[in-house]
């Protein structure tokens, strides 16, 4: 998806505050925090296919925003290939890491603990109907959390995620993948934050199919280890004031 400047003050197109359901799970194994997903998502598709049945009934729009920790896993995006998987199913069960092909965009990344992931489920009806829209809002919210530590941040052409020195070929570095599905303009799945994440997992995929960069952490930028719940909370605000949004 073609890449646009780092957005700053963005205002959404409604003017009415949405209120979206808030909650951090915690380390959840990545199974269990996809099936969740999709037990909302098909609840929130469910509700507009009865409102589009029953225009005169009013139904109130319904949204969430997950956070959690995986332990160590892969997962491959549909525009990925197993090619980018650099190590044997043997040597996966051996460094005891989990494997799963899902239904977003992207290619592969990898998620454990010391990261952030953020999976919104949001009716963009509610919002803005513009997916490109609601990836650079989702890279501004960390750009403008980056910030609050003295790490400047930014986007790279042609490239989703938010990346520092993007505009280095050689200093270039990832420190947030983000891949999405969008059906019915219902949102799911989302960012992967490093916080303090253990880096050297990703030696053993391609991230994101992308080999000529590398990725990074706040802990690495930074140099000691992040106190996360207080990054939690800084990004939470972010988010909300990004989406003109109450979480609850």
């Amino acid at each position: 998806m073609e890449k646009t400047e780092t957005i700053t003050k963005i205002q959404v197109i409604k003017p009415e505050t949405q209120k979206i359901i808030f909650e951090d799970l915690g380390l959840v194994d990545y199974k269990s925090a996809w099936d969740y997903q999709e037990t909302l998502f098909a609840k929130i598709i469910e509700r507009k296919i009865r409102q589009r049945h029953h225009p005169d009934t009013e139904f109130a729009p319904e949204h969430h925003l997950l956070y959690c920790e995986h332990p160590h896993v892969y997962t491959l995006g549909k525009s990925g290939t197993m090619n980018h998987l650099l190590i044997n199913q043997e040597l996966l069960n051996e460094k005891k890491i989990s494997f799963f092909k899902i239904n977003r965009g992207g290619d592969i990344t990898y998620h454990g603990p010391g990261q952030i992931i953020g999976y919104p489920i949001l009716d963009l009806d509610h919002f803005f109907t513009d997916i490109g829209k609601y990836l650079r809002l989702l890279e501004e919210s960390v750009i403008l959390t980056l910030e609050e530590y003295g790490i400047p941040a930014g986007l790279s052409k042609g490239e989703t995620g938010v990346w520092l020195e993007p505009e280095s070929a050689s200093r270039s570095r990832k420190i947030c993948a983000i891949g999405v599905r969008c059906s019915r303009w219902v949102t799911m799945h989302g960012f992967a934050f490093n916080v303090n994440t253990d880096l050297s997992y990703f030696n053993f995929i391609i991230p994101c199919g992308i080999s000529n960069k590398s990725v990074t952490s706040m802990q690495k930028e930074l140099g000691r280890e992040i106190e996360i719940e207080a990054v939690k909370e800084k990004l939470k605000a972010h988010f909300a004031n990004l989406f003109n949004a109450d979480l609850i």
